[in-house]
């Protein structure tokens, strides 16, 4: 399948796009901003509460009648404009495919022949996020403005995260199983010479996600990030920028002195921190960006927040690394379980946590409700300082392939680190209301993610949607499921190069993720939440229909308290989550007729944490069969705080292959 450089077959049809949306956009963006007037955002009331009553009416007064001035002479360049691009839309392809174009920074390649490398197996990180870029006059209905700075911060916040090296910490002890209890971070470095993987026995496993303020911040994981792997015998040896620290819990969990010195010498060895890259130094419009000293939010900081401050268990006390934080090129946030976590909890299989970063080495990323275009377009190139290969623009416009007029595409974005061999997207065309007037869809996705001795090709399905948003309506979400089991039946077969007999590909994992308008504990979605997706599709947070794992939360936010000062950074958010009067506060519970109009007092009398509307599911079925998929860690993220109204959702999978490759 030939993927989609551009979206339109030639280049004179590109250039009459262009021209038909010049003579649109300033119409457009006229009436975004006229309307985007009078829905002012929790903050700009906060920041206007000191100015005189009358200063904002007064402004409004002036403005409005220019504005609607500006429009006026502005429609009939628009109407020629639309009847020009309307039509261009029957020729517009489904999405652009966008590859990272320098190739000093591009590592796809190289990605490939980890598989080899890693012997047993390897691990694959998934994350998912809603990032409400809609046109600025529509985002602030969610409480959110500046789309195009929050575009920009948004990028850069996830590549900066996503490129720390990761540090993993293994601890045999069975008293001693916590780093710390009050601390998130850790500030071993995983650069150290041959110390940097050193290891002793294997015990209970801690994964630290680490902020790197080096030069591989622009760049995909460069050379000098990746360590030798070679004689530590760990699982998932291909794993780039990875630490392993053991401690041995022969002297009931107490770090020899020698063990102490090296992992602070590891620390000390760091040297001094480096200046960031040429968008770290730029100061953004919107009040989420104007981090304090310490924000773990922006990365920009190289002083650690209080919440960072390394604190090592040595016997009955601890060594606190604080001294030395100032002067360290890394920041680390704990990948942990939580030490207060209950018994029932401890059955758990895999690693699960509330993070203030996007995990390490983060391999795909698939969002929703990128609607804006010149959004997109900033989005896109944040992105590309650490994902290889990105898939933008996904959707349709005008009548075309659809049964109702589009006005904007689906939202829809994906971003690898491993090359994509094919590409589809289905439109939904069910959609009602004001969903209807987007091109809400399904994007489809195969990446090769290694080979094997034989030249097998081996392979990974991903699958992005956003469901009808609208509530109640279960009957049109519950098609839209059913399309969407087809629509992926249909392009796994299609895509397929292989046979029983003869397997020219090895399919390693199939993942769907996105935004499904829906939770598990709501009275209202039980159509949804016993759909046939869930027997054939795991959700790692769920326990059965109508009930979620204890640690599940939920990923909608309260917009009216996204600016608060106790949630309006990562940290902090990352802290009110951790507490259920916290989450009480700040996260949207399901509505139910039964109880009171009270949110307070319904919040308090129904199941779960929040409404859990993103999902991430991962499925065994169609899988090779010699191997076996497993769910290492499940992380919801903070690290958005104040960008968006949803919690960005991550799962790091573990596909086992046994002791030899097929």
């Amino acid at each position: 399948m030939v993927l989609y450089t551009s979206p339109f077959p030639n280049s004179f049809l590109s250039v009459l796009h262009s021209f038909s949306w010049g003579l649109i956009f300033p119409c457009y963006w006229l009436a975004d901003r006229l309307v985007g007037s009078f829905v002012p955002t929790t903050y700009e009331k906060r920041q206007r509460a000191d100015d005189p009553c009358y200063f904002h009416a007064l402004c409004i007064i002036i403005t409005t009648p220019i504005y609607l001035a500006l429009l006026v002479a502005s429609l009939p360049f628009a109407l020629i404009g639309f009847l020009l691009w309307s039509p261009l839309q029957t020729a517009r392809r489904p999405y652009i495919y966008s590859r990272l174009k320098d190739k000093n920074h591009a590592n796809g390649a190289t990605l490939l022949t980890e598989w080899k490398a890693a012997g047993t197996g390897k691990s694959f990180c998934f994350g998912s996020a809603n990032v409400c870029l809609l046109p600025d006059s529509l985002a602030r209905f969610n409480n959110v403005f500046n789309t195009q700075a929050r575009a920009k911060e948004i990028g850069r916040r996830i590549r900066n995260g996503a490129s720390r090296p990761q540090i993993k910490i293994y601890i045999d002890s069975p008293t001693n199983t916590s780093i710390s209890a009050a601390s998130f971070s850790s500030l071993v470095s995983p650069q150290g010479g041959d110390n940097a993987n050193r290891t002793v026995n294997a015990g209970i496993k801690r994964t630290t996600s680490m902020e790197y303020k080096g030069d591989n911040c622009g760049s995909n994981n460069s050379e000098e990030n990746r360590e030798d792997k070679g004689g530590s015998g760990e699982p998932n040896e291909g794993e780039e920028n990875t630490c392993v620290v053991r401690i041995n819990g022969e002297d009931n969990g107490h770090m020899s002195d020698t063990e102490t010195e090296t992992v602070n010498g590891q620390a000390r060895a760091s040297g001094p921190a480096e200046p960031s890259l040429e968008g770290d130094a730029e100061i953004s419009k919107t009040p989420n960006h104007k981090q304090k000293e310490g924000d773990s939010g922006s990365l920009d900081s190289y002083s650690a927040s209080r919440e960072s401050l390394v604190k090592v268990r040595v016997g009955d006390g601890t060594v606190d690394q604080s001294t030395v934080n100032n002067k360290l090129l890394y920041k680390a946030s704990i990948m942990k379980k939580t030490s207060v976590r209950k018994k029932k909890h401890t059955d758990e299989t895999f690693d699960h946590e509330i993070s203030a970063f996007f995990p390490a080495n983060l391999d795909f990323l698939c969002l929703q409700e990128v609607f804006d275009k010149r959004a997109a377009e900033k989005l896109k190139e944040q992105l590309h300082h650490y994902f290889e290969y990105i898939v933008y623009d996904v959707g349709v416009y005008s009548c075309h392939g659809c049964c109702s007029f589009k006005f904007v595409n689906s939202g829809l974005l994906f971003a690898s680190r491993y090359p994509v061999m094919d590409a589809a997207y289905h439109c939904y065309p069910n959609g009602r209301g004001m969903d209807s007037l987007a091109s809400k869809g399904a994007l489809f996705l195969k990446v090769q993610v290694g080979s094997t001795p034989q030249d097998q090709r081996i392979v990974g399905y991903i699958s992005c949607t956003h469901l009808q948003a609208i509530a109640g309506d279960t009957t049109v979400r519950c098609e839209q499921l059913d399309m969407l089991q087809d629509w992926l039946s249909e392009f796994r077969k299609s895509t397929s190069s292989s046979s029983t007999a003869n397997p020219e590909e090895l399919v390693a994992f199939d993942v769907l993720c996105g935004d499904l308008n829906f939770d598990n504990c709501s009275s209202e979605d039980k159509l949804e939440q016993q759909h046939s997706l869930f027997t054939h599709y795991k959700d790692p947070c769920r326990v059965g229909p109508g009930e979620d794992k204890p640690w599940a939360i939920g990923t909608l936010l309260d917009p009216e308290g996204l600016y608060d000062e106790e949630v309006c950074t990562p940290d902090n958010l990352q802290k009110v989550l951790e507490s259920e009067e916290g989450r009480k506060g700040y996260l949207v519970y399901p509505t139910s007729k039964n109880h009171s109009s009270s949110q307070k007092g319904r919040k308090a009398s129904l199941k779960g944490n929040g409404r859990r509307i993103d999902y991430m599911l991962y499925t065994e079925e169609g899988l090779y069969l010699e191997w076996k998929v497993e769910v290492e860690e499940f992380s919801f993220i903070t690290q958005l705080a104040g960008l968006t109204d949803h919690l960005p959702v991550a799962m790091r999978l573990v596909v086992s292959t046994g002791e030899d490759d097929p």
